[in-house]
């Protein structure tokens, strides 16, 4: 009977059993498609991972992503936690840089150590793109609050570095809390979009050491919400640098997910716009949870 071996990681996680869990599975190659799929679905992660080979290509490991329902051409948990596994499992020994050959194309992830082990991990997104804005009145019914709720000082507005999203401005830590998804608007939404995913933030925090609070809404990828989101918070730091957010044209943040589904998770954000191009850096530690073996 064959097995696959898989590994559970936290990311973007203080402790173990927060942040935002990830199975990475290793020597896929063998495995179909729908194998992947099913594999997914049946660990039921936002996303899961698959090595394709302990061997390189081109100067980085082929792995691919899935969520439950999809697979998908980017994603930042995965990302760093997939290189994490590499470094832990494959490599075996202290090296800086580990590049993942993606869908959306290669992406370096640097390590930090303390001691002998990984302390923190960073990731190089690729140059964010900015979309279609859209009004308060339709995004506050697709997430039940207020219009008044939404910072018009700034645009709602389509951004992807690889997966796109919406980046909604609320106003407050209280319309934070409040929203939730009015899943028939949202459904109806994203037919003619090419975000399916919602990112919320506001400048209030829940902890006083970090400086934005950030919930992800992700139905349709089968994640009501997500409690750390590494690609959503890269176009959350291409964005607020693009507007200016802070009155600057860089920025290094601390942001806060996942505290209304008890999974607090801490995300390290620098961005910085030089010309007409903005590099995105999202960073943050790893805890290593589980091994086992996929009949």
């Amino acid at each position: 009977m064959q097995t696959h071996t898989f590994f559970i990681v936290d990311i973007f996680t203080e402790q173990k059993y927060a942040g935002n869990q990830l199975a990475v599975f290793r020597k896929t190659k063998d495995l179909s498609d729908d194998d992947m799929q099913t594999f997914a679905r049946e660990m039921h992660f936002s996303e899961t991972t698959f090595i394709m080979s302990d061997e390189k290509r081109d100067g980085g490991y082929d792995v691919r992503i899935f969520t439950p329902e999809h697979e998908i051409p980017f994603a930042g948990h995965p990302t760093l936690g997939t290189a994490f596994i590499i470094q832990r499992e494959i490599i075996g020994q202290s090296v800086e840089r580990v590049v993942l050959n993606l869908r959306v194309g290669q992406i370096p992830v640097n390590l930090k150590y303390k001691g002998k082990d990984v302390d923190y991990l960073w990731m190089k997104q690729i140059n964010p793109t900015f979309g279609t804005t859209f009004d308060r009145q339709t995004l506050s019914q697709v997430l039940n609050i207020d219009p008044a709720d939404i910072d018009d000082r700034y645009p709602i507005q389509e951004v992807s570095t690889g997966t796109p999203f919406f980046m909604v401005p609320l106003k407050t830590l209280s319309a934070v809390k409040r929203a939730n998804i009015n899943r028939d608007r949202f459904f109806s939404l994203i037919e003619n979009t090419q975000a399916k995913a919602i990112l919320i933030f506001c400048p209030e925090t829940i902890r006083d050491d970090n400086d934005l609070t950030v919930r992800v809404f992700a139905d349709y990828y089968g994640v009501p919400e997500d409690p750390a989101t590494g690609s959503a918070n890269g176009c959350l730091a291409g964005y607020l640098v693009k507007h200016r957010y802070s009155g600057k044209d860089r920025i290094d943040i601390k942001v806060e997910q996942g505290h209304q589904i008890s999974r607090p998770s801490l995300l390290f954000l620098k961005a910085e716009k030089k010309a007409d191009e903005i590099s995105v850096l999202v960073g943050g530690r790893v805890q290593m949870v589980a091994r086992g073996e996929f009949v």
